[in-house]
């Protein structure tokens, strides 16, 4: 049982420094010193009778009672966050912060040119940028808006399905020059192709190429979306992309068209409580025309023309 309630300026250090594994780093996120944060973890003991980390050369390791803590804080973390965010809104419709969610690769590839025109619209926004792979739970308010690559399925969002992206193989076109191109998914083995290392959840979905290849027939293994994108950009062999981003690069060239394509489709989505705030509902409206035009091909939103 707690000994007295924990502050919210304990549960906030906690959660900082379970996430960086560290007080110092811990301490130069929130703009304080490092005393200052083991202050607040050690009163975070006592207040609730535990111990929360074990000290070593290498850093700070959760115990058992802090991972089952850490959850907790990382909710409450997640509603100050939306919390603020609210509160930053001025009376002016394009004024405040928006939250937007993403994949890496549609975070970093594709977002950036949309949020281009829409800030150059609305410079007033602040956009704050989420890029990670895993799914975050708007309902919690990790962010306002999320672009996801599957239907959404948790209740009490607004969700719309801009269209499909397709992915394909392709090579760098030096690549090609060099070994040739493979004539059939059969011929993919005796090439250098880019997967993945540890983590084969997507590959498991690329359908007939999967029942192809295994991990050991990748002569580049990388679990990170983006690093593969640059492999395949410098030649070092054949991998996936996404279609669109494909063309904006003459040097990349598609590798067996007819005989392996998969779709990805696009949503996006937002809190249902959030279809009234007016800096969020301009956001949102300006992610599905800008997302819109990719998935067609188009390189220029037509929200900005």
């Amino acid at each position: 049982m707690a000994r007295r309630e924990p502050s919210w300026d304990e549960l906030r250090t906690f959660f900082e420094v379970v996430r960086d594994g560290s007080l110092s780093g811990a301490a130069r996120r929130m703009g304080l010193t490092q005393p200052t944060v083991g202050r607040h973890v050690d009163a975070l003991e006592a207040a609730l009778g535990v111990t929360l980390f074990t000290r070593s050369p290498r850093g700070l390791t959760p115990t058992p009672a802090a991972v089952a803590l850490a959850p907790h804080s990382e909710a409450m973390a997640a509603a100050a966050a939306a919390l603020s965010r609210s509160a930053s809104s001025e009376a002016a419709a394009d004024r405040g912060v928006v939250r937007v969610t993403a994949s890496e690769i549609v975070g970093c590839e594709v977002l950036p040119e949309i949020f281009a025109g829409f800030h150059r619209r609305h410079p007033g926004v602040v956009i704050e940028l989420a890029v990670t792979n895993r799914n975050e739970d708007l309902a919690r308010g990790d962010a306002d808006i999320a672009v996801r690559m599957v239907r959404p399925t948790q209740s009490g969002l607004v969700a719309r399905r801009i269209g499909a992206t397709r992915i394909g193989l392709y090579a760098r076109r030096g690549y090609c020059d060099r070994f040739g191109a493979p004539r059939s998914l059969a011929d993919l083995p005796h090439h250098c192709v880019i997967g993945f290392d540890r983590d084969s959840r997507t590959f498991r979905s690329a359908g007939a190429i999967a029942k192809e290849l295994t991990r050991a027939d990748f002569g580049f293994r990388c679990d990170s979306d983006l690093a593969q994108l640059a492999a395949l950009r410098a030649g070092v062999g054949i991998g996936g992309c996404q279609e669109g981003i494909a063309r904006r690069s003459k040097d990349l060239i598609p590798i067996l068209p007819g005989a392996f394509q998969m779709t990805l489709e696009v949503w996006l989505v937002m809190h249902r409580g959030l279809k009234s705030t007016p800096r969020v509902r301009l956001m949102f409206d300006w992610l599905a025309q800008g997302l819109s035009d990719y998935v067609k091909g188009k390189s220029i939103s037509a929200a900005e023309a």
